[in-house]
């Protein structure tokens, strides 16, 4: 019943999961449009500007209206490409440490169902050997522990066990480090933004005070835009970074629980072995 339940939550998360990555895939594709186009120009600019109308009694009345500026143009224009080289590695980074977490924290992935049948039936037979060096093969969270525990089996039951306990706590301490990166890139992007937020509003005033009159709101255009996407991207970053980061930290203590219950049931049947002289 638990086991179906976990198996319930794992695939509904999955599937959260897949979706905050095609979100990220498409948010990273769209940085990386941005530093595509050649010859942007570095004029101010805004999203969908008014029709340029050209003003005094003078003006043409049939002069062309501006066509509304591209979201992508926009987005790198008030970026600038710093900004954009960053968010593009964090992003890519990102993408890259959520799909490797995932194909390595999995049930089937930590805990082979190959690895456990060939086990229990080597015990079953008597082949001490055969299922040591079954276990010592499998490069799996499962396969570690058990050949850790079978490596002490001629001390006795508790230095196997010992030995076990031992090994669990190094694997989770590998998977541990590794969803860590997702959490540092959950803290760095909001960072990265508010430094550009800062940086655009320093620009924007120096535009104020280098302006012997009052500056026109193009002027400040540049500094104000790069203030609010900078943030903005950093949180579109930060956000599924943390929320994932939670999700394998909890997959992660799951999983842990079963190993450790798997592998004792398999050596149980060394319970009563004393230790050797």
């Amino acid at each position: 019943m638990f086991v179906g339940a976990t198996g319930a939550l794992e695939r509904g998360s999955w599937a959260i999961l897949v979706r905050g990555v095609q979100t990220l895939s498409m948010r990273a594709a769209m940085l990386m449009a941005l530093i595509l186009p050649a010859g942007v120009a570095v004029s101010p600019v805004f999203i969908n500007p008014s029709v340029a109308v050209a003003q005094g009694d003078g003006a043409d009345e049939g002069e062309a209206a501006a066509e509304p500026e591209s979201m992508l143009v926009f987005y790198y224009r008030a970026l600038g490409l710093r900004y954009v080289i960053v968010f593009l590695i964090l992003s890519f980074a990102l993408v890259a440490l959520l799909v490797m977490c995932f194909l390595q924290i999995r049930r089937v992935a930590l805990m082979p169902p190959a690895l456990r049948a060939g086990f229990e039936a080597h015990l079953e037979a008597k082949e001490y050997q055969q299922a040591y060096e079954l276990a010592k093969a499998d490069d799996s969270y499962l396969g570690h522990v058990l050949a850790a525990g079978m490596g002490k089996l001629q001390s006795g039951y508790g230095p196997a066990i010992e030995a076990m306990e031992e090994a669990e706590g190094e694997e989770a301490m590998k998977l541990e480090h590794k969803i860590s990166y997702v959490s540092l890139i959950g803290a760095l992007a909001p960072m990265f933004g508010l430094l550009g937020t800062v940086d655009g509003m320093v620009g924007a005033f120096m535009v104020i005070a280098k302006s012997a009159t009052a500056p026109k709101p193009s002027e400040l255009a540049i500094g104000i835009s790069q203030a609010l996407i900078t943030t903005l991207i950093g949180l579109w970053l930060a956000i599924p970074a943390i929320a994932c980061f939670a999700l394998f930290k909890n997959w992660l203590q799951s999983l842990n629980g079963e190993v450790d219950e798997q592998s004792r049931g398999l050596m149980a049947r060394f319970q009563a072995m004393g230790v050797k002289k």
